[in-house]
């Protein structure tokens, strides 16, 4: 008979400090002065710009949400030789609020995770009103707003300043996808992807603090864990630390998953599970998740999941699921699920596994 430990699962916020994952900005007398579509020469705001490449090499994302003629804009924006420091930039006539929706789908990031400057008090309020979520900036006020740690990451990492890189890298691979003609399994196999799970070494930790306040729909409770956490547990033989990356014919998606399981002598229990939300469109899901199922199966241990309902983690939720996991206790919306050793699944066929120091 498996026991179950049904005390409550105590999920702390998440913490302020690098919570803003993208700026969207307006153009018109914000990152330049002047109206384009009126003065038609406008002047660059060096000062804004520097700001842009500052948070850039932090890993903060940049986009465009600006009421003008998307043709002009995107001319000056190449003139200026920026162009390419804005993912998804959204220059029509829609109201500012349905722009920035547009961009946090396209990014796949929540509406809490973003800023959005703009020197009208008008269009801040219209974005405030239908999007309380947005943190708004006056222009005005941007250097005050920058120094707020809601701005600043705790760690800045090599992966940091490649984030950008990696959102165009995606890009390109959706725009492969929506023009290929085929089977999903077989546009998949094109991308050549290779999954590679290692214990976590200390190099790994900042990247690994960073993915638990990043990420919240694939999080299994939400939880958050500090460096100075990760490294206590990384130590302990009583502890298994996983990090997983991800590689395709495009480049590097980064460390893009980690898990932390507590060996028990008869159950493993899966304290926290989580994967970028930036591959959930690449069925590599469960991989992580079954190769820890195979270790626990092999040590004749069962194996326990924490699972916390958070609204927004309904997606890791399913891929518990899909590996064979079903509820066998319940506290409010902390969730206990046991996995069903006997379905253990392969990797998917188009995906090439490595494993790297396994413990």
């Amino acid at each position: 008979m498996t026991v179950v430990d049904e005390t409550p699962l105590v999920v702390p916020a998440k913490p302020i400090r690098g919570r803003i994952k993208c700026v969207v900005w307006d153009l018109d007398n914000t990152l330049w002065d002047g109206v384009l579509l009126e003065d038609g020469d406008v002047t660059l705001r060096p000062a804004v710009v520097a700001h842009i490449h500052r948070l850039d090499q932090m890993g903060v994302l940049h986009s465009i949400a600006s009421k003008n003629d998307r043709d002009a804009v995107l001319e000056k924006l190449r003139e200026f030789g920026i162009e390419d420091m804005f993912l998804h930039p959204q220059i029509s006539w829609n109201p500012k609020s349905d722009s920035i929706a547009h961009i946090a789908k396209a990014l796949n990031l929540g509406l809490d995770a973003f800023a959005f400057v703009d020197d009208q008090e008008f269009e801040r309020g219209e974005v405030g009103h239908s999007l309380p979520a947005v943190t708004l900036v006056d222009i005005l006020d941007l250097e005050e707003a920058l120094t707020r740690p809601e701005f600043i990451p705790r760690f800045v990492t090599d992966e940091s300043a490649q984030r950008r890189i990696m959102y165009q890298g995606q890009a390109a691979r959706d725009e492969l996808e929506a023009d290929f003609v085929g089977t999903n399994e077989e546009f998949l196999a094109g991308l050549e992807m290779r999954f590679t799970i290692a214990s976590a070494v200390r190099d790994d930790l900042q990247r690994a603090e960073e993915l638990t306040v990043r990420t919240n729909q694939l999080n299994s409770t939400g939880r958050t864990y500090s460096y100075e956490e990760l490294d206590e547990l990384r130590e302990s033989a009583g502890h298994l630390l996983l990090v997983a990356s991800l590689t395709d014919r495009f480049g590097s998606y980064g460390k893009i998953g980690l898990a932390l399981v507590e060996k028990g002598e008869r159950v493993w229990r899966l304290n926290m599970m989580l994967m970028s939300c930036r591959v959930m469109s690449r069925g590599v899901g469960m991989v992580l998740l079954n190769h820890i199922m195979r270790l626990a199966q092999a040590a004749g241990a069962s194996v326990q999941a924490d699972f916390v309902e958070t609204g927004r983690n309904r997606m890791m939720q399913v891929t518990y699921a899909f590996a064979g996991f079903r509820e066998v206790a319940r506290n409010g919306a902390h969730v206990v699920l046991e996995a069903d050793l006997s379905t253990v699944q392969p990797p998917p066929p188009y995906v090439q596994l490595e494993i790297i120091d396994e413990q």
